[in-house]
């Protein structure tokens, strides 16, 4: 793209000699300097020493990282981050042409930061957990796009400023109109430029893995270095884990983390490389080091989420380890590891009753739920959701007393998914006798239907619908009459039934021919016996 001379008002003789100077520099070759050269091939070198499964010398990666003027922990990090974010970008391409070899790149310099660096500079402990806490006081709202109210998956911005959701403000424009849809402004320009930090807090706030988070296919995002070098790195930290100083296990305990969070091909790779890894993290859940045990705990999160390791993890005597954290971790934030834990390994019938049956697991959730930050909060309401799918779990819950606790939460927390997980849990246990019982009695039928009248939630509506519905078939009685006193509860289930899901319409067309059946009945006994009786109003 060149300067439109042709525009200003220039003498010719200028116009000329810009003229010239551009057909030099067509003709012009790139040069690389012979320093450039050299740094060059000793990379290459060094991956093709990866690509052999041999571990290069620490004095020849020292050497790269001096010439590229990488002295620190958090400049490697730095730069395999810029790594990351050019592997998603070529992913999100038609043409990966780049990709294994940005993939072997950044396999070069996460061996480089696992291996060279002692010391990670005092940020052991804050570098997973400040992005956490850079969106605990962001409004899920503004994740939302501004046409559909949906979470963004693509968010584009516009020349206004505003960002809307890729696919939306694009049918927006194929409609013929070329205004913000949010302000109304006439658009200069339809270009849409890609919202990429409002795309990672996105699916860090919602916990989604990105595209080239997810396990890499055959030369899309991984390379036979990649593989190669996670490999011999793997077994690095290992030996680190098991036979290296206190320091050396601190450090080796925090990449181990760091790299198991980062993709399920880490996780596996760091797995198959020694059957050792996962009982080694959880003999390191004893450490009297605060930040030492919140590693091993997340680490075994991480590794959780691949499925075989639950059986690892639950043959090597995790399932009472986790819980001892879960009630006596030295931080919150290895408790609310825990708690997560758990809520993994529920998704196995055999565990879930197992935890269940444990002295403490439950009771330990249930004091994060009371007492913890949202995160804690959050892991424990999932674990405990999960603990319901074995239905001996519901009296236990129960006679601990955790509808009094959801009550609570419901009325005090303003934080969206933490409110729709304690619905999900009401309308989980409403389904049985006794836990309907437990929430009537608790007095939770005024609360449950001020949330389907004032949230913006379709799923804590569905849930608020499920809980109303499951409580009018086991306590008919003694629940439709006061849901009928309710004037905002009919205007409420009409509006689900035009702008609900398939599901939570028809729970809601249930819920309204109970409430009508009733009225109908109320009415004809109050003329029988010549009685004046409550007029119910029928909203449409």
């Amino acid at each position: 793209m060149f300067f439109p001379l042709v525009e200003l008002d220039v003498v010719d003789e200028l116009e000329e000699l810009v003229d010239f100077v551009r057909k030099q520099v067509l003709k012009s070759k790139f040069g690389v300097e012979n320093d450039d050269r050299r740094a060059m091939r000793r990379v290459l070198r060094i991956l093709d020493q990866f690509e052999g499964g041999i571990a290069p010398e620490s004095i020849d990666l020292k050497r790269i990282l001096d010439y590229l003027r990488i002295e620190r922990w958090i400049e490697c990090n730095r730069e395999i981050r810029f790594l990351e974010s050019e592997i998603g970008e070529e992913n999100l391409g038609a043409e990966k042409r780049d990709l294994g070899f940005l993939s072997s790149l950044m396999a070069f310099l996460i061996y480089c930061r696992c291996t060279l660096f002692v010391s990670i500079e005092n940020v052991s402990n804050g570098v997973l957990e400040q992005s956490g806490e850079m969106i605990v006081g962001l409004n899920p709202d503004d994740f939302k796009c501004p046409i559909t109210l949906e979470v963004m998956n693509d968010p584009v911005t516009i020349s206004t400023g505003h960002t809307y959701d890729r696919s939306s403000i694009l049918k927006w424009f194929r409609c013929g109109n070329h205004t913000c849809p949010k302000t109304g402004e006439r658009l200069i320009t339809v270009d849409l430029v890609p919202n990429h930090a409002m795309k990672r807090v996105i699916q860090q706030y919602y916990q989604i893995p990105s595209r080239r988070n997810r396990e890499p296919s055959p030369g899309v995002g991984s390379s036979v270095v990649a593989d190669q070098a996670m490999s011999l790195l793997a077994n690095f930290l290992i030996c680190r884990l098991g036979n290296g100083t206190n320091e050396e296990q601190q450090k080796a305990l925090y990449e181990i983390r760091l790299l198991s969070k980062t993709s399920i091909f880490n996780r596996s790779c760091l797995v198959e490389a020694d059957a050792m890894l996962i009982p080694h993290l959880l003999d390191k859940l004893c450490f009297i080091n605060p930040g030492g045990q919140e590693n091993a705990m997340a680490a075994i999160l991480n590794f959780l989420k691949y499925s075989r390791n639950k059986t690892i993890v639950a043959e090597n005597g995790g399932l009472s380890m986790i819980i001892d954290v879960l009630n006596n971790g030295l931080k919150i934030e290895a408790r609310q590891h825990a708690a997560g834990a758990l809520f993994y390994l529920a998704s196995i019938e055999e565990y879930r009753r197992k935890i269940g049956k444990s002295s403490g697991a439950i009771a330990g959730l249930m004091d994060l739920i009371r007492d913890g930050p949202n995160r804690a909060k959050k892991n424990s309401l999932a674990a405990i959701l999960g603990f319901l799918m074995c239905h001996e779990n519901h009296w236990r819950v129960l006679s601990a007393g955790l509808v009094p606790i959801l009550i609570n939460v419901l009325k005090s927390s303003e934080k969206e998914d933490i409110i729709t997980y304690s619905l999900a849990i009401l309308a989980t246990l409403a389904e049985k006798f006794d836990g309907a019982m437990s929430i009537i009695t608790a007095g939770t039928l005024p609360i449950i239907v001020e949330i389907l009248s004032s949230s913006t939630s379709r799923t804590a509506k569905e849930y608020c619908v499920s809980a109303l519905l499951a409580l009018c078939m086991n306590d008919e009685a003694d629940v439709v009459p006061i849901l009928v006193k309710n004037q905002y509860l009919m205007v409420a289930l009409y509006s689900l039934l035009a702008d609900g899901s398939s599901r939570s319409s028809k729970k809601a067309s249930s819920l309204i021919r109970i409430l009508h059946a009733f009225d109908e009945k109320s009415t004809f006994g109050a003329m029988a016996s010549g009685m004046p009786q409550e007029q119910f109003v029928h909203v449409w």
